[in-house]
């Protein structure tokens, strides 16, 4: 197998393949989240303390053992024991779960992409009723972002259970977004070698480029203020430091075998060592640097929200007190408004209801993340700029880069153990393994774009791999350094590579790391069932808000079968090889 396994052209190759792997859409609609939820800058002490005890240890221990097994997650788990086959299962069933949804975000953005040439942008106006006379009910309760995303994007049904059709926009997207993928993953490292030069590079491109255009608007100053100021307070509140251990885990994405894959086409003497500090470091930077850019965004938006509110205030006093045009201002407001309360009680009494509690903070402290982020908050900010059109281009091209990046680690955790499958891949050639995959998740992706679609994305994104990946994670370190042996695995890396594991790296494997994770899975299991009965955001049209509603027992179903079938490929993996083993014995045994 390593005479005829295919290897990355240069050792740079694979440091892109992984940076375009672990820099993805969390960096840009995760980490800014929890920095405006835990404390602004505070929240960088537990981010950076988590990624030296965490982030960094088990990365490595992943690259490494790719390397070291030239395997994917399948065999590479078997090799370092045959009771650990239903590991690399495991690995391969999450990635499979994550492709069929993670590409129906490439999906939209494409929608995105292609309305974003249109003058003036879709999503920033409301579109007239049927008679002509005034605006859509349902966009004016909401906005215009928010009509354009849960109408026209995703026609969303009032709850989970009404399923309605398949919408053929969106489909024909995800196709193509499938088409891309596959393009990108056809000849396994030799074409993915190719892309990730530009999925990886061409992202920070436009970071940079809106880095220099959100800085230079209005309100930007107020954004950043808002970030970098800490809340200190924040230090102890024990959520803050489970966030930050989360975000770390599921940014580089740990678990999914992908790594082990694109670590096992490296020459046997690379240093993944010093790539796996690179990739850490390179990955949590890019998230400091993409909330620098979304809080000068967020400060021009709340900026704008914010003028806008004052503006319609003192449009309204001015004309119902018949003051004169300019003597209000947003300097003078707050005394007006008391003069006015103490001379004209009964009258501004009757006008007292129709004034809006302007409040800067409160629009800044205005939380968002994933999809509401990406496709209704950015949007928000970018209908207000100068040449719009040019902007969203610019944004949705960056979340498609970011997201066809991450696809290329996800197929290839799939992709790597079929093809390493001598069964498999003595039938067929890698083009048809590539094609048959990415067919078969594009076929199931297409729940995704019912009209209830947006549901069973939100359940995916959510139970899909969270649980599944602490555990897997944990039986990997528990696995390498007490089942295989952490000095035979030092002594046979030292023989390959050259350089043998400092203390930090063995300390870290053989009690820290799987002690956090142990914490985190306790603190999510525990979570789940303090919450009770499950939940989700349903879209309500009449009020032009999202409403929170139980889950029906049949997406509890789904919820139940996401985690399981995934966690319980480890038992039954380990069940399996000790029956195939002992009914091997038994024929083997001699007769009397």
């Amino acid at each position: 197998m390593e005479k005829t396994r295919p290897l990355w052209t240069t050792p740079l190759q694979f440091v892109f393949a992984c940076i375009s792997y672990a820099v993805g859409l969390g960096n840009v609609w995760r980490f800014p989240y929890l920095c405006q939820m835990y404390g602004g800058g505070s929240f960088l002490v537990p981010y950076v303390v988590m990624l030296v005890v965490e982030g960094m240890p088990l990365l490595y221990l992943e690259l490494a053992v790719g390397q070291r097994m030239r395997q994917g997650s399948i065999g590479a788990w078997r090799t370092v024991s045959p009771y650990l086959s239903g590991v690399g299962v495991a690995s391969v069933l999450v990635s499979f779960f994550l492709c069929t949804y993670y590409n129906v975000i490439n999906a939209w953005a494409f929608w995105y992409l292609f309305h974003s040439f249109q003058d003036p942008l879709p999503w920033s106006v409301c579109p007239l009723n049927g008679n002509r006379t005034g605006y859509v009910e349902e966009c004016e309760k909401a906005s215009s972002t928010q009509y354009f995303w849960y109408r026209k994007t995703l026609n969303i049904s009032p709850s989970i259970q009404e399923s309605g059709a398949v919408q053929w926009e969106p489909a024909l997207c995800l196709v193509l977004a499938w088409l891309v993928v596959y393009l990108c993953v056809l000849r396994g490292t030799a074409s993915t070698g190719k892309v990730v030069y530009f999925t990886a590079l061409l992202p920070y491109c436009v970071l940079i480029i809106y880095l220099v255009r959100g800085l230079t608007l209005h309100g930007a100053t107020n954004g950043l203020a808002y970030m970098f100021t800490p809340k200190m307070e924040q230090l102890a509140n024990p959520k803050a430091w489970i966030n930050a251990a989360t975000q770390i885990f599921f940014s580089l994405g740990l678990g999914f075998g992908s790594l082990i894959a694109f670590a096992s086409y490296n020459e046997p003497s690379n240093n993944c060592q010093k790539h796996a500090i690179i990739v850490s470091i390179i990955n949590s930077s890019t998230s400091i640097f993409a909330s620098i850019v979304t809080f000068s965004i967020y400060g021009f938006k709340a900026t704008f929200n914010y003028e806008s509110c004052l503006n319609k205030v003192i449009l309204l006093l001015t004309n119902s007190f018949d003051l004169e045009d300019g003597f209000l201002t947003a300097n003078n407001l707050e005394q007006v408004k008391d003069y006015l309360a103490s001379a004209y009680p009964s009258k501004y009494s009757e006008v007292f209801p129709q004034i809006r509690n302007c409040s800067l903070e409160s629009e800044l402290e205005t939380a968002v993340q994933g999809t509401g982020l990406a496709f209704i908050v950015y949007t928000e900010a970018i209908k207000n700029m100068e040449v719009s059109q040019l902007w969203s281009v610019l944004y949705f091209f960056m979340l498609l880069l970011l997201g066809v990046g991450s696809m290329l680690g996800n197929t290839a955790a799939i992709l790597t153990p079929l093809m390493d499958s001598k069964l498999i891949s003595s039938y067929l050639p890698k083009e048809a393994i590539s094609g048959l995959v990415c067919l078969t998740n594009c076929a199931i992706g297409m729940v995704f774009t019912m009209e209830a679609g947006s549901y069973w994305f939100d359940i995916f994104n959510d139970y899909a791999a969270t649980l599944s990946l602490l555990l897997i994670v944990l039986v990997e370190t528990v696995a390498l350094c007490y089942l295989y042996g952490l000095r035979r695995f030092e002594s046979e890396f030292k023989a390959m590579t050259g350089r043998a594991l400092s203390w930090y790296w063995k300390v870290m494997w053989g009690g820290v790391s799987p002690l956090l994770i142990i914490s985190l899975f306790i603190f999510y299991l525990s979570d789940y069932i303090i919450t009770g009965t499950l939940q989700y955001q349903a879209w309500d049209a009449a009020q032009g808000q999202l409403v929170t509603k139980d889950y029906p027992p049949q997406a509890l179903a789904v919820i139940g079968l996401l985690v399981a079938t995934s966690t319980m490929c480890i038992p039954l993996g380990a069940l399996g090889t000790l029956i195939t083993r002992c009914l091997r014995r038994g024929d083997t045994a001699p007769k009397a």
